[in-house]
């Protein structure tokens, strides 16, 4: 399979993820973008924060006009996602790749076993 149609089938497979559980499309995306598609891994971790931003705008939109969601209610994680971006963003430059693999790990580790419990 070529590598265009690999990176088609990867955005589906996070769009439906993000779509279903209203975010952590991430958590398929990077996986797969490295493994899959052989991006390197500080490339994927950024491409995924650019299609996550989209993913999550469509999710967005879909759960407003079909759900009771108030946008009100979600200013206060808005503005701290964005905090957090800004300084994310920042300190993404100068963090080595295996320490932003162990992090991710963690996050991951984390969500799995919030949601078995």
């Amino acid at each position: 399979m070529n590598l265009k149609l690999r990176l088609a089938v990867s955005g589906m497979v996070t769009g439906c993820v993000n779509g279903l559980f209203g975010g952590g499309g991430g958590m398929a995306l990077v996986p797969l973008l490295q493994g899959w598609c052989q991006v390197e891994e500080k490339r994927a971790f950024s491409n995924c924060v650019a299609v996550i931003f989209l993913f999550c705008l469509l999710s967005a939109g879909i759960y407003l006009l079909r759900t009771d969601l108030d946008l009100l209610a979600t200013l206060p994680y808005l503005l701290g996602g964005l905090a957090g971006g800004l300084v994310g963003g920042r300190l993404f430059p100068g963090i080595p790749t295996l320490w932003l693999r162990r992090i991710f790990g963690l996050f991951l580790l984390y969500g799995g076993v919030r949601y078995l419990l």
